[in-house]
């Protein structure tokens, strides 16, 4: 069982270590100390508590397709030249970036402040898991 120690928690889902602390406190979490007396949560019941507070709005476009990996989020930036764009989106807590033609931002018609949907469909997806720290 993995321990996570409060101020990595708080870094790890976005919020301050005295909102941890907060839910340690209100039982939204249980805690205990580790070996050098440093109050630490459980690994699982922490990625349990992101995937619960991860609102994302819903896709409602009803559109079916099969990439599983879909983030709606507002548009942030656009940098376009006469043949690509860069477009950045935030959903949710998730920095999306993707290259595209201009010709396709204005087929979308793509502008600061819209809605969009990033729809992933990667071959490869790479999990890395940082160094323990002691």
């Amino acid at each position: 069982m993995s321990h996570i120690r409060i101020r990595d928690a708080a870094q790890y889902l976005g919020v301050s270590d005295d909102t941890v602390r907060r839910w340690v406190d209100a039982g939204v979490l249980e805690s205990l100390k580790d070996d050098s007396g440093r109050t630490v949560v459980d690994g699982l019941a922490l990625a349990q508590l992101a995937r619960k507070n991860a609102i994302l709005p819903d896709d409602t476009s009803l559109v079916g397709r099969s990439a599983r990996n879909r983030f709606v989020g507002l548009v942030t930036e656009i940098i376009s030249d006469k043949v690509m764009a860069q477009v950045e989106m935030q959903c949710g807590p998730h920095r999306v970036v993707s290259l595209m033609s201009s010709e396709a931002v204005r087929e979308l018609g793509l502008e600061l402040g819209s809605v969009a949907v990033a729809v992933v469909k990667a071959t490869t997806v790479i999990v890395e898991t940082p160094p323990v720290k002691a």
